[in-house]
């Protein structure tokens, strides 16, 4: 069983939620229910759960800063965002705080629990009209922050061939939207063997976050490297 911690001040809505989820599947359990970022922290750290299905904005402490202080404590506990704003401005805090989900919550229940059982495998989540807003706010610069923008895109370097096969192989699943523990099942190495990769990752590419990798991995010709790597 997937066990998830749903957090939501809307009181309806997380109910609503909690029932739907029992209802139509038999692989999710909902252990707990929380109504603002605090009571989620409270809660992540006695319930234990899997995976957290947090509303963004929520009173006492939003949802982003509650996902960012979980994943300090608790970084195997896998945080999704839900949210009801496709333009919403804390996607990019959500996902460098440690957020593997940022989903809006109008999608279909069916949906939804899919995202769960993904999220559960390692693979990262993001809403279709969330991802198309970020372009959309790129696109949308003015004229000269726009070219700023794309001259600054065209003159980092990220020196790809400094980096060993495995290590590669670890950055192009990252830009897969793999986390962690499915890079490690995926390539049959331990968790802590993955974290001691990726710290080498950032020191040869001058990085300090999983954005700026998924990023590299973007620029550079991975995807034909690590083909064999590609699902099937």
């Amino acid at each position: 069983m997937i066990r998830v911690l749903l957090v939501d001040d809307q009181v309806l809505f997380v109910e609503t939620l909690k029932t739907v989820i029992e209802i139509r599947s038999d692989d999710i359990e909902i252990v707990g229910l929380a109504y603002n970022g605090k009571e989620a922290i409270e809660k992540a750290e006695n319930l234990q759960p899997d995976i957290i299905l947090m509303d963004v904005r929520m009173p006492e402490l939003d949802g982003v800063q509650a996902a960012i202080r979980i994943h300090k404590k608790q970084p195997d506990i896998r945080i999704m965002m839900l949210t009801t704003f496709d333009d919403d401005d804390y996607v990019h805090d959500a996902l460098a705080g440690g957020a593997v989900g940022y989903l809006l919550k109008n999608m279909p229940s069916s949906d939804l629990m899919n995202s769960i059982r993904a999220v559960n495998n390692g693979i990262l989540q993001i809403s279709p009209a969330v991802a198309s807003q970020l372009v959309k706010k790129k696109d949308s610069l003015p004229e000269e922050e726009s070219t700023l923008a794309r001259t600054n895109e065209e003159i980092i370097n990220y020196d790809i061939e400094k980096l060993s096969r495995r290590e590669r192989e670890i950055l192009y699943l990252m830009s897969r939207g793999y986390d962690n523990s499915a890079i490690g099942v995926k390539l049959f190495i331990a968790d802590q063997t993955v974290k001691n990769h990726i710290s080498r990752i950032y020191h040869k590419l001058k990085i300090h976050d999983r954005m700026s990798a998924m990023k590299a991995a973007r620029n550079s010709e991975l995807k034909e490297y690590c083909h064999y790597l590609l699902d099937e």
